[in-house]
């Protein structure tokens, strides 16, 4: 085979690779960022869940408060 012909298949096959891990580095980055927004979400969503559940308790002791009498 010509080397000139051997050298531009290498050299596509290079460029494809190069392409390709471009791409995949890419798509790491967005996973990345999806994944910091949905711990962020979660967190937010466990304080939110605290506070829900605290105000609930609070609501629940206003209205069955303890008998004093026993």
């Amino acid at each position: 085979m010509d080397n000139s012909i051997e050298h531009h298949r290498h050299a596509t096959t290079a460029d494809i690779l190069t392409s390709e891990v471009a791409s995949a580095k890419q798509r790491i980055n967005r996973t990345e960022i999806a994944l910091k927004r949905t711990e962020e979400m979660l967190a937010a969503n466990i304080a939110l869940r605290r506070r829900m559940r605290f105000l609930v308790e609070a609501t629940d002791r206003l209205m069955d408060p303890p008998n004093s009498n026993e």
